[in-house]
């Protein structure tokens, strides 16, 4: 019916977005309110942000293969948003989908090293 190793896995990740929560909505005369719906995409976006100690990898870059860019650095024009190149972005593609795999395989082994 339940497995007691997810089970710590689920309640660990929800005590994680639990403790992200808390600083952000609490207010000594309106403790909660609704303001944790507003909160909850800042702060999961956070989480997947993190460097993972067991992977040493962020959650976006496993999923995307590739950092994301903030808003910020678009806004302000960062170098890598400046040195992109639309027509030469395919063998930069295939180099970052041969890393991610080689990250794939980083992470595992920092993944067993770790547990």
């Amino acid at each position: 019916m339940a497995h007691p190793r997810m089970n710590g896995q689920v309640e660990h990740a929800n005590g994680m977005v639990l403790q992200g929560l808390k600083p952000r909505i609490f207010n000594w005369l309106n403790k909660f309110g609704g303001r944790w719906i507003t909160e909850l995409p800042v702060v999961l976006w956070s989480l997947r942000m993190t460097p993972s100690w067991a992977t040493s990898y962020t959650l976006f870059f496993m999923v995307y293969g590739s950092e994301a860019i903030l808003l910020t650095n678009l806004y302000y024009g960062a170098s890598m948003v400046r040195a992109y190149d639309e027509q030469g972005a395919k063998a930069p593609l295939e180099d970052a989908m041969d890393q991610l795999n080689e990250a794939c395989d980083v992470a595992a082994l920092h993944l067993a090293k770790y547990q």
